[in-house]
């Protein structure tokens, strides 16, 4: 059994780094469903980082970071819809919307290596 500090993790951090963005970003919004929904993809990012970390096990730390990347393909969809819908309105979509949708790309490649570190690792 191997046991993992998932504050030292640079995935954790950027998880709940991005997590802040969405929060920041979401604040002022009026559209309470999307936001509840966008808030709660993005919080499950670093969420599931650091439950699957505590767990007893190297299988179970895998699974919940894979838990984590769907939260993070969620929360890239969420996003990219709100966007779309933004333009069909003609509105401005939230800010910084973009480089969230980028670092949603970016974290779950990081989780992915790391899980593919997990899984195969004696």
């Amino acid at each position: 059994m191997h046991t993992h500090n998932f504050e030292n993790l640079e995935v954790w951090k950027r998880g709940c780094r991005l997590a802040v963005n969405v929060c920041v970003a979401t604040h002022g919004s009026r559209e309470f469903e999307l936001k509840s929904q966008i808030t709660r993809s993005s919080l499950s990012i670093p969420s599931n980082i650091a439950e699957g970390a505590e767990r007893r096990s190297e299988a179970d730390f895998a699974r919940f970071l894979e838990y984590s990347k769907g939260s993070c393909g969620e929360l890239r969809t969420q996003l990219m819809v709100h966007r779309e819908v933004c333009r069909e309105l003609g509105i401005e979509p939230f800010n910084k919307t973009s480089e969230m949708i980028e670092e949603t790309r970016e974290i779950s490649k990081m989780l992915g290596s790391l899980i593919e570190r997990l899984v195969t690792s004696p």
